[in-house]
């Protein structure tokens, strides 16, 4: 157990140099959500309406959280696709380090990149007039689900990349991140979409980390009629742990087959 830790520590250390020496990457991991929050609570945001009433940029800033979130995956995949492409990887399997190191570095320093991100975006939501609610516990639960969803999506974002070597695989998760963002409750109630798509919006997991966010910070459009949306908090907490049993050890099983 120590030399897995120490080695994890040491790839953690390693992952977070190369942020620290790609400053523009990690300002892009940044500035985009940021540039995002402006379009919606300034340009879009006048035509839409919150159901039950409310602030929009109340409503809104739950789901940036999320989707900042959930662009971790996409992060991950270049990251691992990068390190697979010149071999590095291949140099890890290589060397008398405990496997594991390659996994817990890459996720414990994606959230710390993740809780910078979140942390400057809490920042930006404050002065568009976002304010959160309920009490410090309940505002501290809310930022712990939205990084639990954070490390599920990485362990996606690890297999994928695992699993392929053409960086045009990665262009293609990033494409995909949209329609899995927007089909949510991310920017608009899932009630205003026709019923068959509101209800494949609300089995979204990521709509169940926005949903319970907003519930916790005590915002609107927290309300919901479905069961998945009367329990958000909880499948808030399902989703990501079903997402971890699942891409876990195929992630795992996918690192020790490779070159096979």
């Amino acid at each position: 157990m120590r030399w897995a830790v120490e080695d994890g520590w040491t790839l953690t250390q390693r992952y977070l140099a190369q942020l620290a020496r790609r400053p523009a990457r990690l300002a892009g991991v940044v500035a985009f959500p940021i540039l995002m929050v402006l379009i919606f609570a300034y340009l879009l945001g006048g035509g839409m309406s919150v159901p039950g009433g409310g602030s929009y940029r109340e409503f809104l800033m739950p789901g940036m959280f999320a989707m900042t979130m959930a662009f971790g995956l996409s992060g991950t995949m270049i990251a691992v696709v990068d390190d697979t492409g010149k071999g590095v990887t291949d140099r890890f399997r290589s060397l008398p380090m405990a496997p594991s190191a390659v996994f817990t570095g890459r996720v414990a320093a994606d959230l710390v990149n993740a809780s910078l991100a979140l942390a400057v975006l809490v920042g930006c939501g404050l002065a568009v007039g976002w304010r959160p609610h309920g009490s410090v516990g309940e505002t501290l639960a809310a930022l712990g689900l939205l990084l639990l969803l954070r490390v599920a999506l990485v362990w996606v974002g690890i297999y994928l990349g695992l699993l392929t070597s053409d960086p045009s695989m990665v262009t293609l998760a990033q494409t995909l991140e949209f329609p899995f963002g927007f089909l949510s409750g991310a920017f608009v109630a899932t009630s205003t979409m026709p019923v068959w798509l509101g209800t494949v919006a609300e089995w979204n997991p990521l709509s169940s980390t926005v949903t319970a966010a907003r519930v916790l910070f005590g915002n609107p459009g927290a309300a919901g009629t479905s069961w998945v949306s009367a329990h958000a908090v909880p499948m808030a907490v399902v989703w990501p742990l079903v997402l971890l049993a699942v891409f876990v050890p195929l992630s795992v099983r996918r690192y020790r087959r490779l070159g096979n």
